[in-house]
């Protein structure tokens, strides 16, 4: 069974009807994933209470070469 990681969600109130809404991903998760800071993700709404989570770029494993 997979181990559940907790978040909470955060807002930021500027005034009016600007707020940001911060969703903290769990330093075990993203080590586990292997993210890196500045690592751009696509969210997918699958239903109300449902949603992904995406990669926009694939991820190279540490260590390996760019072939550039």
């Amino acid at each position: 069974m997979p181990m559940p990681y907790h978040s909470k969600l955060q807002v930021i109130d500027r005034g009016g009807n600007n707020r940001q809404f911060y969703l903290i991903c769990p330093a075990p998760l993203a080590a586990a994933l292997d993210m890196e800071k500045g690592e751009e993700l696509q969210w997918v709404l699958k239903d109300r209470y449902t949603f992904e989570i995406r990669r926009v770029a694939a991820v190279r494993p540490r260590g390996a070469k760019s072939h550039e």
